[in-house]
C-alpha cells in the first residue's frame, strides 16, 4: 500500500507539532511494511536526504509565506502523490484539509488528522480563519477516515459536522533520553535544577510573554527561566517577547532538538505551558515523559491529559501563574512518575495501520 504524507513542513528536525508526530510515526509505519512517502516544504530543509528511517521524502517548492504556504503545498503534494499512484493520502491539520475533495475528485483515498482547531489561533485574521473553518469541514466531511488526537476535538466535531465515526488516537512520546551536557549548561550558564523550562513555537498562543512576566514577580532564589524554541515567521510578537525576555535575564536557546533538549528536560526544575490554545501538546507528554513537575494552563485538551488539581492555573492569570512558579522553586527539587501508556508510538502506529487497512 502506497500512502503519501501531506500537511507537515517536513522531517527530521523541523520544529512543530505536527512535524514531531510525523517524524515519530511514519518511520514505525514503513517498517511495518508500507510504502510511505512524506512530501517536504523545500523551504524549510536544511538537509539532502530522500530518505530516512525508511520513509522517501520528497521536496517541493512552495513560498514561505504564512497566510497561503500550506495551501499551495497540499495542492502541488496531492498531485505529486497522484504521480506516484498513492493509494491513500493521509491529510495533517484543517488548513491543508481544505483540499480533501481536490485528492478524492482524483481518485485516491484520504485519512484526515484533526491536530486542534487552528482557527482559535491568534496569528490568524478573519479571512484566514474562515479558510482553516472551511478546511476544518471538507476535511471532516469527505475523509474516508479521521483521526483526532483528543476527545475535545472529536467532540467538536460530533457537534459541528455529526461526524460520529472519528478515531481518537492520542499524540504519543518516545522514550526519555536521560543525558547530561555540562558543556552546554555552561554555555548558557544554568546549574542541574536551578531552571524553569518553556518549549515552544515562540507564538500569541503560547502565552510566553505570561510566562515571562510572572517570573519577573517572583523571588527566583536564583532560578533562571529557560525558553527553548524559536518562530517560523519573526514578527512583532516574537521580537517584542525576546526582547523582554532578554531584559530579564531570561535564556533564549532558539530551536533545539537531540541532545541539547534531553538534557534540558533530564534536569529542568518543572515545565511550564501556559497556552491559549492547544490540540494534544507534544511539550507536555515530553516533559512528563522526564518526570518533570509540570504548571499548565486549564485550557481543555490540557485538562483532558489528567494532571493533579495542583498542576493547573487560570488561562491568563499571571498572578496565579506566579504563585505556582514561586510554590515549585520554595519547595524541595523533584520527580513525578506519570501513566504514560496510552502515548506510546508503537501504540499508536498499530492503531494508524488498522485505519489504513480499512481502505484496502
Amino acid at each position: 500500500m502506497k500512502i503519501v504524507v501531506t500537511g507537515t513542513r517536513g522531517i527530521p528536525n523541523i520544529m512543530g507539532g505536527v512535524e514531531t508526530h510525523c517524524e515519530e510515526l511514519f518511520p514505525r509505519i514503513a517498517n511495518k511494511g508500507y510504502d510511505v512517502t512524506i512530501i517536504r516544504r523545500k523551504s524549510y530543509i536544511k538537509d539532502s536526504f530522500t530518505q530516512y528511517k525508511g520513509v522517501k521524502l520528497i521536496d517541493i517548492e512552495t513560498p514561505k509565506k504564512k497566510s497561503f504556504e500550506a495551501i499551495i503545498h497540499t495542492f502541488k503534494a496531492i498531485l505529486k502523490a497522484k504521480s506516484l499512484k498513492a493509494d491513500i493520502v493521509h491529510i495533517h491539520a484543517i488548513g491543508p484539509a481544505l483540499l480533501t475533495p481536490f485528492a478524492r475528485l482524483l481518485g485516491m483515498k484520504v485519512v484526515f488528522t484533526h491536530h486542534g482547531p487552528d482557527y482559535d489561533r491568534d496569528k490568524w485574521g478573519f479571512a484566514a480563519k474562515v479558510m482553516l473553518k472551511l478546511g476544518e469541514r471538507m476535511g471532516t466531511i469527505f475523509a474516508n477516515e479521521v483521526i483526532v488526537i483528543s476527545n475535545v476535538i472529536n467532540n467538536i466535531l460530533i457537534r459541528k459536522y455529526h461526524r460520529k465515526d472519528c478515531h481518537l488516537i492520542y499524540n504519543g512520546v518516545p522514550n526519555p533520553e536521560i543525558c547530561d551536557y555540562p558543556e552546554y549548561f555552561n554555555k548558557l550558564g544554568i546549574e542541574k535544577g536551578k531552571y524553569i523550562l518553556g518549549m515552544c513555537r515562540f507564538v500569541p498562543e503560547k502565552n510566553l510573554h505570561h510566562l515571562v512576566e510572572a517570573f519577573t514577580k517572583i523571588d527566583s532564589k536564583g532560578c533562571k527561566l529557560v525558553l527553548a524554541g524559536d518562530t517560523d515567521f519573526e514578527d512583532d510578537y516574537s521580537m517584542s517577547l525576546k526582547r523582554t525576555a532578554q531584559e530579564h535575564g531570561v535564556i533564549l536557546t532558539g530551536f533545539i532538538k537531540g541532545k541539547k533538549l534531553h538534557s534540558l528536560l533530564t534536569h529542568a526544575r518543572c515545565f511550564v505551558l501556559p497556552s491559549s490554545h492547544e490540540g494534544l501538546p507534544i511539550a507536555l507528554l515530553e516533559a512528563m515523559s522526564y518526570h518533570l513537575p509540570v504548571i499548565v494552563s486549564n485550557i481543555p485538551a490540557n485538562l483532558e491529559v489528567g494532571l493533579k488539581k495542583n498542576a493547573y492555573f487560570q488561562v491568563g492569570n499571571i498572578n496565579e501563574l506566579a504563585d505556582k512558579l514561586q510554590n515549585n522553586i520554595n519547595n524541595p527539587y523533584c520527580t513525578i512518575n506519570y501513566d504514560m501508556s496510552k502515548y506510546n508510538w508503537d501504540n499508536i502506529a498499530n492503531q494508524l495501520s488498522i485505519i489504513y487497512n480499512k481502505l484496502k
